[in-house]
């Protein structure tokens, strides 16, 4: 037996099929309750498995879920959209994108790793990229007259991430490709795009102003936009181990 559910691949009956076979004469089953109860544990461990693939595929730089952000920089109404987006998948089935904005240090990254983590849990596929990593491989493919394949690959994913998109530079050769990732997902697959900076300020990022707005355009047509306020945590932490040596001089 334990070799006929090797071959088919039934890993989760293997290791379970004889003690529920057990359990199976104590209580009384019928043939039925017991097929039941194997094929429900096979189920249950493939999904486990399944999300523990995507969480993996999405190659987050940590894992950090909503229940440990402190959203007091957030209005609360912004709050609760997010906390809705994170419990339902309607967003990524229509397509639409989520921007987050805000100064450096307050939190833009670990929403868009909870939120990444929240579809991955819903059998969502997600990739995360910080938005030079995504640049270089775009480049690459490009270079390789290969940039149509490499737009296609990344369409096995409902959610892009691109972390921190004021950071590329403002080249031709780099938003080129970025601008193009823009528009062969647009009405498509959903983005999620983190920035420091509003879109009054996007003409630093790409390099002629009608290639800012076409790309603000598709970004925001079908889009949740939040707005995150507030002094950097990165800052207050620094600021409050500065404070707490100076009290405590060594001796």
């Amino acid at each position: 037996m334990p070799l006929l559910l090797k071959q088919l691949k039934l890993a989760r009956f293997r290791s379970h099929w004889q003690p529920l076979a057990d359990q199976a004469d104590a209580q009384g089953w019928s043939p039925g309750q017991f097929l039941y109860a194997l094929c429900e544990q096979e189920l249950e461990q493939r999904q486990i498995a399944r999300q523990q693939r995507l969480l993996r595929g999405a190659h987050l730089p940590w894992q950090k879920g909503l229940d440990g952000f402190d959203h007091q920089h957030l209005e609360p109404h912004h709050w609760q959209e997010l906390q809705g987006l994170t419990r339902q998948t309607t967003w990524l089935l229509q397509a639409e994108n989520l921007l987050l904005f805000g100064p450096s240090g307050v939190g833009k990254t670990h929403l868009a790793i909870a939120i990444t983590m929240a579809m991955a849990a819903q059998d969502q596929a997600c990739r995360f990229f910080p938005a030079t990593t995504l640049v270089q491989l775009l480049q690459k493919a490009k270079a390789a007259y290969d940039l149509p394949a490499m737009l296609q690959k990344l369409d096995r994913y409902a959610l892009l991430v691109i972390d921190d998109i004021s950071y590329v530079r403002r080249s031709e050769l780099e938003t080129s490709v970025l601008f193009e990732l823009i528009c062969h997902r647009y009405e498509r697959k959903s983005l999620l795009v983190t920035s420091n900076q509003p879109f009054r300020e996007w003409d630093d990022i790409f390099p002629s102003g009608s290639m800012t707005v076409a790309a603000v355009d598709r970004l925001v047509h079908h889009c949740h936009i939040i707005g995150i306020k507030g002094e950097s945590y990165r800052q207050k932490a620094a600021a409050a181990r500065v404070s707490k040596d100076s009290s405590n001089p060594p001796t």
